[in-house]
């Protein structure tokens, strides 16, 4: 092991966690029914968790309706929990093995609850950040410890880590706050 810590790698990983964010947020669209709105939903079946898309095709008959066409008749009660624990305050209608959701009009309450899992998100979202400068901190005590690092070298390296932290903490704050002003205004 050389003397440096792999920064890129933590960034890269930082920056995974913000992508996942804006995807996450991509799924509460607030005015229209849009596909990514099902995205983040996941669901437990076959023995494994899996993504909603794997075991259905969704699909956008209309500007505030979705359906979701499950392909295994067994997963139909599954995946109508899980869209209905989701959070997403969607209230799906089971008819066959398609289930019809109807996209609600935005109330003020639901723009409230809309934020809540925006906030969720975004804590979600900066806790993997937090994990990853984690993971940075415990590699440089390591690399102190195992004399590949001296002590300035230490805190030079943990300073630029608190820094890339500090830098994607703040972006995950901004993305949260453009979602919430974009669920205020629809």
């Amino acid at each position: 092991m050389s003397g440096d810590l792999d920064i890129a790698d933590l960034e890269r990983r930082m920056k995974g966690a913000v992508e996942n964010l804006r995807h996450e947020f991509a799924g509460l669209r607030t005015g229209r029914a849009s596909t990514a709105m099902l995205e983040p939903i996941t669901l437990e079946v076959y023995g494994a968790t899996m993504p909603l898309a794997q075991v259905a095709s969704i699909s956008v008959p209309e500007a505030r309706m979705l359906t979701v066409q499950v392909w295994d008749n067994n997963n139909v009660s599954a995946v109508e929990k899980a869209i209905r624990a989701s959070g997403l305050g969607l209230n799906p209608m089971v008819d066959g093995q398609l289930i019809r959701i109807p996209i609600p009009e935005l109330n003020e309450e639901r723009r409230i609850e809309l934020s809540k899992v925006a906030g969720k998100y975004a804590e979600q979202a900066k806790v993997a950040i937090r994990n990853v400068r984690h993971h940075g901190m415990d590699d440089l005590k390591k690399m102190e410890k195992e004399d590949h690092l001296s002590e300035d070298e230490h805190h030079m390296w943990a300073d630029e880590v608190q820094k890339l932290t500090d830098k994607y903490i703040e972006e995950a704050d901004h993305n949260l706050a453009t979602k919430e002003q974009e669920i205020k205004q629809v």
